[in-house]
């Protein structure tokens, strides 16, 4: 197999394509992000990167924190209207037909339509270049209802979560497996 070299960018690929709030539930506002992810379990923590240049970066460095809600397949022309649209323009809520929920937690809210939010507390910031790096602890999460079964556990491929790989948006597909399957001892049959 022969590949080719390409000079240091940013294609780690696939993003969770995720609408990040911030502001109040009376005057929220919510920006596209897909530069996030987990950098630790316990305390579980995560980041966001914002350019500086974006309405939300003096709101969320004001406050200290943010909401990361994840977002849906139905739910990808808001999620892009959101990247590509300016809250100190727009109201994205009202134009997106958004629900700003009061979080549990926090300040900032959370967006109704979304299955899932994190509620994070920022712990650092830093310029990193281009955007800067918003360092949080999640603090809590809020879940839609639906999306747990009886038992309390989380369906989480029944949400209908999206992804952003280089430029483009994606469905996600099925469960391939589970942490551990492939290692995974099989249960001996009874006869």
């Amino acid at each position: 197999m022969s590949k080719q070299f390409w000079k240091g960018s940013a294609l780690l690929a696939p993003v969770p394509a995720t609408l990040v709030t911030c502001g109040t539930p009376d005057k929220p506002n919510v920006l596209t992000i897909g530069w996030t992810g987990i950098v630790c379990t316990r305390p579980p923590m995560t980041y966001i990167s914002v350019r500086p240049e974006r309405f939300s970066h003096d709101i969320i460095m004001k406050s200290g924190e943010f909401v990361i809600n994840l977002t849906t397949s139905a739910m990808i022309k808001e999620t892009d209207f959101c990247g590509v649209k300016s809250g100190k323009d727009i109201d994205k809520f009202t134009a997106c037909g958004f629900h700003a929920v009061p979080s549990t937690k926090l300040s900032a809210p959370i967006i109704e339509e979304c299955p899932i939010s994190l509620e994070c507390k920022v712990t650092e910031s830093r310029l990193l270049g281009s955007h800067t790096m918003f360092l949080a602890e999640i603090i809590g999460i809020d879940v839609d209802e639906k999306y747990i079964d009886s038992k309390g556990k989380l369906n989480l491929q029944q949400c209908g979560l999206s992804a952003y790989a280089h430029g483009e948006y994606f469905a996600l597909g099925r469960k391939l497996g589970d942490f551990g399957f492939s290692v995974r001892k099989k249960k001996k049959s009874r006869k």
